[in-house]
């Protein structure tokens, strides 16, 4: 198959969706599939296109087999309505011309966010003449009206014009988690129109490592140390705050030690509030390339997921999968009835505690500080649960057979030529 994937994010960004579109990309094109990715040049999580990207409009290369597509995109300086409308006007309208710039594909994928994105795809889909399936990684505009990040009445509507249309114009949607299939049925959208296809995590990549053989460790000084570790997005979403009011219920516990690992400029935003309340139980660290993830991983005793109370209840961080699979136990500061929670409590793999409380989180820490057994036996349910849910392979099926049910769906004359020939072909054998 000719597969084109139109996403905002993708390699060499570290987190959120650009790991999972690369490895979606990399692992059909081992399986013999042609791929091609629209995607914007590099900037996130700083919202600053990275240094070896800047100064260019298009941008085409090759990495592990994937056509990358790449276009000039307008990153807003300050967090806003009118920097991101600049930021998504400019990919929309440069994207779709390197999407025109290659071979037809026989279905398109389109993961979300980016919602105003449905536009260019579903302009491709008529032009290419083929499928196109709508990957939900969130549901928009409901998880930037309830997190505050549009609350102009008019932005609202129009945002919830486009995304009913974006249903309607895709062939199919794939979601991650329930939650948001029972969001989609409730807005009319038809079930049969639906594949649940969960988010994965390379199990073989991020596994269970001993914590006293962390380079990571080691490097900061932590080998003896309870180690708590938050890594991923620093957003207004996470309430990280809450962390560091946690640490300061935990100073008493002189070994227990915070470790925030997260983008430059945001930690910075963290270092006043350390320095005001004497905080010397946290380490702030900027990431660490992408390679170096499951060591990482490794030097964490507890790992954490933190989610505000107001974010909507079918969120599900990316982080989850991976979290599971490293082995390591989790609390989770996360609204109870959220998708997260229940990905937490269906894992038997960690602890859920009140969103916004940190001595709840500061309770959830020192549970599993002082039953290490408890702990031990969470890690290994998380890490079984994420190899019998959440394997890369499992996934990559699923998403192979949606687009190869698609294509036989919209060429069904073809698709019985080819059985034909290749009917005759046994027969004379």
């Amino acid at each position: 198959m000719r597969i084109l994937i139109y996403s905002y994010n993708y390699y060499p960004e570290p987190i959120g969706i650009a790991p999972l579109m690369t490895e979606l990309a990399e692992g059909l094109v081992a399986r013999g599939h042609q791929v091609r990715v629209v995607t914007a040049m590099p900037n996130y999580p700083e919202r600053e296109i990275y240094e070896a990207y800047r100064g260019q409009l298009y941008k085409t290369e090759i990495r592990n087999g994937v056509q990358i597509q790449r276009c000039f995109v307008m990153t807003p300086k300050k967090a806003g309505l009118l920097g991101r409308l600049a930021l998504e006007i400019s990919f929309i309208t440069l994207s779709f011309t390197q999407a025109l710039r290659g071979w037809r594909p026989d279905v398109i994928l389109n993961t979300s966010p980016s919602l105003p994105a449905c536009v260019p795809v579903a302009l491709l889909k008529s032009w290419f003449r083929c499928p196109s399936v709508l990957n939900l990684q969130d549901i928009l505009p409901e998880a930037a009206i309830q997190t505050g990040m549009i609350s102009n009445p008019l932005a609202i509507r129009v945002f919830e014009v486009l995304e009913a249309w974006a249903y309607r114009s895709a062939t199919h949607i794939s979601v991650i988690a329930q939650g948001f299939r029972e969001n989609l049925l409730s807005k009319g959208v038809p079930n049969s129109k639906i594949a649940s296809i969960s988010n994965w995590v390379d199990v073989n990549f991020i596994t269970p490592q001993p914590t006293e053989t962390s380079q990571f460790r080691q490097r900061h000084h932590l080998q003896n140390k309870f180690v708590v570790l938050y890594t991923g997005n620093i957003a207004e979403t996470q309430g990280i705050d809450n962390t560091l009011q946690a640490a300061r219920c935990l100073a008493q516990y002189p070994d227990i030690h915070l470790v925030i690992v997260g983008e430059g400029k945001k930690l910075d935003r963290l270092e006043p509030l350390c320095q005001q309340w004497g905080l010397t139980n946290v380490s702030l660290l900027p990431f660490v390339p992408r390679e170096d993830l499951p060591d990482l991983l490794a030097a964490a005793d507890v790992s954490l997921i933190m989610q505000k109370r107001n974010v909507v209840g079918f969120n599900m961080p990316s982080k989850t999968q991976v979290l599971l699979a490293s082995g390591r136990p989790i609390v989770a500061s996360v609204p109870h009835q959220g998708t997260a929670a229940q990905a937490i409590r269906d894992s038997r793999g960690g602890l859920v505690v009140a969103p916004e409380d940190p001595a709840a989180l500061a309770a959830g820490i020192l549970q599993l500080y002082h039953n290490p057994r408890q702990a031990q036996q969470l890690a290994r349910q998380g890490r079984q649960y994420a190899l019998d849910n959440y394997s890369f392979k499992r996934a990559l099926d699923r998403y192979e057979d949606l687009f190869h049910d698609l294509i036989t769906e919209s060429y069904p004359v073809v698709q019985r030529s080819v059985k034909t020939v290749l009917a005759l072909e046994m027969a004379r054998k």
